[in-house]
């Protein structure tokens, strides 16, 4: 079931944006984590299967992760992550759709680390809100790999914290998406 997921969200996004020739670059096994500071103890979780695309002539930039391939070190916290907190059988995925605006800046055909400004969309727990972030797109031999952090409000995405556990719990959350992104073969 999994993998059909990840399969159809790969069709959606290539399909979403008429993808074809070297401009395009794509990966189904980008690196999405999260980390919470909290008094009792940090709270981290990964996630190694996001579909990234990214069309270099536009900067136009989407990835989606299914919230159920988060992987917690503590089997108690993936579960409650996913039935108490994302609702993941309700909402099974988090998408961004984004632009790089300061796309024309960096040389897609020379080796070399530039500075990206994104702007875009991120849906999670059924709400959608602005992002706005600052990351790293790496070009070496043709490849293409990104990354960034931001932080994110719960209350943002109507993430609601239960009572007994409120103040042990940090409202915010530290998310860094990092993607080595190869070209795609039409």
């Amino acid at each position: 079931m999994k993998k059909t997921v990840v399969i159809v969200l790969g069709v959606f996004l290539l399909s979403a944006t008429g993808v074809t020739g070297q401009d395009k670059f794509y990966t189904k096994n980008g690196k999405v984590s999260f980390f919470s500071s909290t008094p009792m103890e940090n709270i981290e979780a990964n996630n190694k299967t996001a579909v990234a695309l990214l069309n270099s002539k536009t900067g136009e930039l989407r990835v989606a992760t299914l919230l159920k391939g988060f992987e917690f070190k503590k089997a108690l916290m993936q579960e409650h992550f996913n039935s108490d907190y994302v609702e993941s059988d309700k909402f099974p995925k988090s998408e961004f759709e984004g632009l790089i605006v300061n796309n024309n800046e960096i040389n897609y055909t020379a080796n070399g680390t530039y500075t990206a400004k994104v702007k875009g969309k991120l849906t999670l727990h059924g709400i959608t809100n602005d992002v706005e972030t600052t990351g790293s797109v790496i070009i070496k031999d043709g490849k293409v790999h990104t990354n960034s952090i931001f932080t994110i409000l719960l209350a943002d995405y109507k993430i609601s914290i239960p009572a007994d556990v409120r103040n042990s719990i940090s409202n915010t959350i530290k998310i860094t998406v990092d993607c080595g992104l190869d070209p795609l073969k039409s």
